[in-house]
């Protein structure tokens, strides 16, 4: 959870210098990491602990250690995006930087939180908003690690992480849930449902927005970067996301059942559009975010303690579960067709019906198809 808090000047002067020296060291830590071709944590920090506490003999020692944690996180992930053919720097760049802190560098009360610096602690007094309360009053406690961020006009930005034990459950059934560029369907009690994301407007809303601001004018330009800057396509699709996995969680959470997701790999949209040729389509396709909105559900599974299985994803959508004949769909004078005849038994499928009930099968429900008319 972010809080922002206003301080004074001596405050974030303080706060500022131990920022300063943790960025050198996580800079030092991520060379170190490259070098010796490790991501690991504890032979990074036995690399350098030694040298950089020589070097910084002021600075907590645990900046030190949460500062190799950092760099840790951010080889690892650089090395992810390297492996999907997704990094456009030969290594990691330390650009923004976010300070870590453990249970020995910062504590919390309800007044007050106290950070440790260089001379001695600051103490910042934030305004808690309501969503804080909410988890506060439900259960949840909050974490020994914490994180804050330095902004302009002495604001600091602190982060505070809630955490609570979930106990699993028995499950009592299966949710499918299926993932399209503009829609998510799902298998509730034999009845799928289709929730609607309308994604395919908000790109195309978006991207005719860009074309219009850049239009005969250069990117580098101030008040176009401001413009651009200013648009919030990935702030609504991240909330249309995070909205429908609530509601899927929920539902089987009170169901007491397990949400089955097809594992989707990271390359997913790059594999889709390979041999689609329509720009349009490309653009939707790459934008949609399947494995961004897989995640989402997984992420508010982990919350309420909801199993969740991951299936082959290949082709679910065009495999009769009846029968395991392949699905023929006629061109309907769209791009893709959305309703197909079984090879064998003839019935007339929906292609994100048929998704649901071939994620069910693979999860090891047996039970018979009901068909519809």
């Amino acid at each position: 959870m972010k809080l922002r808090v206003k301080v004074d000047h001596e405050t974030y002067s303080a706060l500022k210098e131990v920022e300063g020296e943790y960025r050198e060291v996580l800079e030092e830590a991520i060379n170190y990491g490259l070098s010796n071709e490790t991501t690991s944590f504890t032979r990074i920090k036995a690399g350098i602990y030694k040298t950089e506490r020589e070097k910084y003999k002021d600075l907590p020692s645990h900046f030190i250690y949460t500062a190799c944690e950092d760099a840790s996180e951010r080889l690892d992930s650089f090395e992810k995006l390297k492996k999907r053919g997704r990094a456009y720097t030969e290594k990691p760049s330390v650009r923004r930087v976010t300070v870590h802190l453990d249970d020995h560098l910062w504590k919390f009360s309800l007044d007050t939180i106290s950070i440790s610096t260089k001379r001695s602690r600051v103490f910042i007094s934030p305004t808690f908003p309501k969503i804080f309360w909410r988890y506060y009053n439900k259960g949840w406690s909050i974490a020994s690690e914490a994180r804050f961020r330095l902004l302009k006009g002495n604001v600091v930005e602190f982060y505070v992480i809630f955490k609570r034990d979930v106990k699993p459950y028995e499950p009592k059934g299966f949710i499918p849930v299926d993932l399209n560029e503009d829609s998510v369907s799902v298998l509730v009690d034999g009845k799928p449902t289709l929730l609607e994301t309308n994604t395919k407007k908000i790109t195309l809303g978006y991207e005719y927005r860009r074309k219009a601001i850049t239009t005969g004018r250069s990117t580098k330009d101030r008040e176009v970067r401001g413009k651009l800057k200013r648009l919030r396509e990935r702030d609504k699709k991240v909330d249309v996301r995070r909205k429908l996995a609530k509601l899927i969680v929920k539902e089987a959470f009170e169901s007491r059942s397990v949400i089955v997701l097809e594992d989707l790999p990271g390359r997913t949209p790059e594999h889709m559009i390979k041999d689609v040729k329509d720009k349009q389509l490309r653009l939707r396709i790459y934008r949609a975010a399947f494995s961004s909105m897989k995640n989402a559900i997984i992420e508010k599974a982990r919350e309420f303690g909801v199993p969740v299985l991951l299936v082959n994803p290949s082709h679910t959508s065009t495999v009769c579960p009846v029968h395991g004949t392949k699905i023929v769909y006629q061109p309907d004078g769209g791009d893709a067709p959305r309703v197909g005849v079984c090879g064998k038994g003839k019935e007339r499928w929906h292609r994100d019906v048929v998704a649901l009930y071939n994620l069910k099968k693979r999860a090891g429900d047996v039970s018979p198809v009901p068909l519809g008319s």
